[in-house]
């Protein structure tokens, strides 16, 4: 582990891939014996990124692999100690993190569904050491996943159920391992394909691409023209999407229209007036589906449909796989059955453990005590009465117990599936990805007493 400057991470990692003062805190928890009360954390996003109606929750495999496989070596440890930092920490803390694990209770949002600022994506229950050090990679992989397919979702809301939409964001992600997780929330908001192999095989599908410039470069330069670039490609490629504005984009439609190549599956434009250059295309090219690349989104996505672009389908990845981020938070919300909150000015958090319940109407953020109780198996969202009023779906569901998993892992298609229907249930204001109308969810009566009981309490502990 010391000194490997690949810095390439493997499962083993999984416990040191944390902030430093996730460890010192957990130190301190067992110095002054509090490490096994149970608390509870739960991980929200305070406000959506600029120009946001609804969020799309991704992640949630990442962050339940990650927990089953929590864990500390030997190595690690005594890599942790070299450091001098915690020449304070008490010997029980050592013994802690070498047979630890986490062994907690997680309840979650479905990956796939529509959720809006202030409502918890997740909710670790958990032994209070175990729930502080799990922090850093909680935030990590949902708030990057949930970014990614809520763009995915966007852009196929823009785009429309036929368009066909790729995943080319490899090289612009924030990482190799960034990589991965973006192609697999791409894929589940709603993008087709992508183009990184290892993702595609990794996740049972096919990868899909086109070419670069720089093979019509080179054999052009070396066998004399672009058509022999593209008879080339298709000898070995038969029919395979070919790129053809490395030169003159009409002019090369217009010699592939003269002697147009079997089952050509398509062309790609990645320069220009995509308007334009589309519309000729299409008269050169009647019939053959026609793609467009180059820092796309969903704005520019939507005036290319209004301007009647002949565009059957969209390369995307700078604007996919990066922008604002969801910048999500995680907050101790309740301590050995203590509800707690935070009151920092703009930074003010609800006390207790919560749920979400959505209506018709609109969601209301309530208690887990309002809901009519469950079966803790349950894979769903289910129908609840709460106090009475209009029966509303509890969105946060169980998904591990006492660190073991509940159920099996839902399928790409499930996810994308629920994350189409989500979106499609949206106000059309909602959707808008200029000016989107965002929605608030109601405090319950029940919620907004406890705030109130709490704060009090705070205040009067203070004074």
């Amino acid at each position: 582990m010391l000194n490997d400057l690949s810095l390439l991470m493997q499962p083993d990692d999984y416990g040191l891939l944390t902030d430093l003062y996730q460890l010192t805190m957990a130190a301190c928890y067992v110095g002054e014996g509090l490490d096994q009360r149970r608390a509870s954390f739960e991980l929200f996003v305070r406000r959506l990124p600029p120009g946001f109606g609804y969020l799309i929750a991704a992640g949630l495999a990442s962050a339940l692999d990650y927990l089953e496989n929590f864990r500390f070596t030997a190595e690690q440890l005594t890599a942790l100690k070299a450091t001098g930092i915690f020449a304070g920490a008490p010997a029980e803390f050592w013994s802690l993190l070498a047979s630890g694990r986490f062994s907690g209770d997680v309840w979650a949002v479905p990956e796939g569904t529509v959720i809006y600022a202030n409502e918890p994506i997740l909710r670790v229950e958990a032994p209070l050491w175990q729930a502080q050090i799990v922090e850093t990679y909680l935030l990590n992989a949902i708030n990057y996943q949930t970014l990614i397919a809520t763009r995915a979702a966007r852009l196929r809301d823009v785009a429309g159920p036929d368009a066909t939409l790729l995943e080319f964001g490899t090289r612009r992600a924030f990482s190799p391992q960034g990589a991965l997780w973006a192609a697999r929330a791409a894929l589940a908001g709603g993008i087709d394909a992508t183009s990184n192999v290892l993702a595609a095989l990794k996740l049972g599908r096919k990868p899909m691409g086109t070419m670069a410039h720089a093979l019509v470069m080179a054999i052009s330069a070396l066998e004399g023209s672009e058509t022999d670039a593209f008879e080339a490609f298709h000898r070995y490629f038969p029919g395979a999407p070919l790129l053809i504005d490395t030169y003159d984009t009409v002019a090369a439609a217009k010699r592939l229209g003269q002697a147009p190549p079997k089952k050509l599956a398509g062309v790609r434009l990645d320069s220009g007036d995509l308007v334009a250059l589309s519309q000729q295309v299409r008269q050169a090219l009647p019939g053959v589906p026609i793609f467009a690349s180059g820092d796309l989104d969903e704005g520019e996505i939507l005036r290319l449909k209004q301007a009647n672009a002949c565009i059957d389908g969209y390369g995307l990845g700078t604007k996919l796989v990066t922008g604002s981020p969801v910048n999500g938070v995680y907050k101790l919300v309740d301590i050995d059955g203590i509800p707690v909150m935070k009151e920092a000015s703009g930074k003010l958090t609800y006390p207790g453990r919560k749920q979400i319940f959505r209506t018709a109407a609109g969601d209301r953020l309530g208690l887990v005590t309002e809901e009519t109780p469950t079966d803790i198996s349950a894979a769903t969202p289910t129908e609840v009465s709460t106090n009475g009023q209009t029966e509303a779906e509890a969105l946060l569901i169980p998904v591990m117990r006492h660190g073991e998993r509940i159920g099996g892992v839902e399928t790409l298609e499930i996810i994308r599936q629920r994350a189409t229907e989500s979106v499609a249930q949206l106000p059309v204001a909602v959707r808008d990805v200029n000016n989107p109308v965002v929605p608030q969810a109601e405090i319950s009566n029940a919620l907004q007493a406890l705030t109130d009981c709490t704060r009090r309490g705070q205040l009067a502990t203070v004074s």
